[in-house]
Formats: structure tokens, C-alpha cells, sequence
């Protein structure tokens, strides 16, 4: 009973009747993932030279800042969704389950966290 109780923690009580909201949820981030990732490819297409001063200089931007860490944001939340329902689906051991939740959703959010601080300090001037 008590891994159970763990894999409600994760994913939630009755997560079987959530399923239309992360659904949807995936795909309203995957159709925000088209528009950032055409600028993400155009953006660093039009920037030509893409050393380090460059590409330095091309995060100084505010707008470029503030697109990169909205793509990034939404590309791991739109990953951690994906990966949460392999997991779902493919892990049948509850507690394996619950542990790769739990994996998964850490590992998503030290990644949001390093990519946000990173674009930050570069784009500050910190590096």
C-alpha cells in the first residue's frame, strides 16, 4: 500500500481521468516549440560568424534572452511530459515507476535550472 501512496505523490490520484490534460498539454507545447524553434534555427542562421565573442554578443540581446529561455523552458517541459508517459506505459513495477518519476522530474528541472542560469549569466555579462 505505501508504494502506492509514493506513486500517487507523483503523478497523482487518479491520474487515469487527467490524461486529456496532459494530452493536451503536450501538444500546446509542441506547437509552441515550432514558432521558437524557427526562430532559435533563422536567429542563428542570420547571426553568420557563431564563435564565442558572437554568439556572447547575440544572447546580450534582452529579446534573444528572453526567446531562448522560454524555447528551453518549454522544450524540457515538453520532454518531461514525453518521458513521463513512457514511463507510465512501459514501467510496470510500481516502485520503478515511481522512482523514474521522481528521476525524471528532477533531472527536468536541474536541466530548466542550469539552462536559465546559464542564458542569464551570459546575457548579463556574468561570463
Amino acid at each position: 500500500m505505501r508504494l502506492r501512496t509514493l506513486l500517487d505523490k507523483v503523478v497523482g490520484p487518479d491520474s487515469a481521468q487527467k490524461g486529456t490534460g496532459h494530452w493536451w498539454r503536450q501538444r500546446l507545447t509542441a506547437i509552441a516549440l515550432v514558432p521558437l524553434g524557427l526562430w532559435f534555427m533563422i536567429s542563428l542562421a542570420a547571426a553568420g560568424d557563431l564563435g564565442y565573442g558572437s554568439t556572447v554578443a547575440w544572447l546580450a540581446r534582452p529579446l534573444n534572452a528572453v526567446l531562448l529561455s522560454a524555447f528551453v523552458l518549454t522544450l524540457l517541459y515538453h520532454s518531461k511530459l514525453g518521458v513521463q508517459v513512457v514511463i507510465e506505459d512501459y514501467v510496470s513495477s510500481p516502485r520503478l515507476q515511481a522512482g523514474g518519476l521522481w528521476s525524471s522530474l528532477f533531472i527536468h528541472l536541474l536541466l530548466a535550472m542550469a539552462g536559465v542560469i546559464a542564458i542569464l549569466r551570459i546575457s548579463v555579462g556574468g561570463l
